[in-house]
């Protein structure tokens, strides 16, 4: 007898925890379903498979004019940050937007405005190269500009020269001196 109600309840709880992961999986394929309408809701923005579109602008890569899209420093001291400012004039007839400058490197650190540019304005992307720590030699370096006319590279190089040793002697003996 014991062995039977055993048995039984051995049973029951089998059957209890498959009707519980059956329902679980039903609610789970319900979601899934109402995720998959969602999606194929054509009345929603962007929920068509394909990304939301971009804003239309009319601005060519031309339309971003940089006085020079190179900068050569020359041979400059390690220590001081090498700086210059590459210039631009928005010759399109909207506004231009900056919205992102990126160097190729840590080194190199590009500021810019956030702030559109009107049609006719100039603007300028300044860079920075840190010389300090960095080894004697050539250096040629990247940042990406990338804007609603599209992305362009520009470029800076030079030459770091160690910075000259201190003009006091170097003390070599083992007296202490203050």
């Amino acid at each position: 007898m014991k062995k039977l109600v055993f048995i039984l309840g051995v049973i029951l709880m089998f059957g209890t925890a498959a009707e519980a992961k059956e329902k679980k999986n039903k609610k789970k394929s319900q979601s899934t379903d109402q995720a998959l309408q969602l999606n194929n809701d054509t009345n929603l923005p962007g929920t068509d498979g394909s990304a939301p579109a971009a804003p239309t602008t009319t601005l060519k890569l031309d339309d971003l004019a940089f006085t020079s899209l190179d900068h050569d420093f020359g041979t400059v001291q390690e220590g001081p940050d090498a700086v210059c400012k590459f210039t631009f004039v928005n010759k399109g007839k909207e506004p231009l937007i900056i919205q992102k400058a990126q160097a190729s490197c840590g080194c190199t650190v590009p500021t810019y405005s956030k702030e559109p540019i009107a049609p006719g304005g100039t603007g300028a992307i300044d860079v920075a190269f840190h010389t300090a720590g960095k080894p004697a030699g050539g250096f040629n370096k990247s940042i990406t500009i990338t804007s609603n006319a599209g992305v362009r590279v520009l470029n800076i190089k030079g030459s770091v020269e160690k910075a000259p040793t201190t003009s006091v002697p170097e003390n070599t003996t083992m007296v202490r001196t203050n």
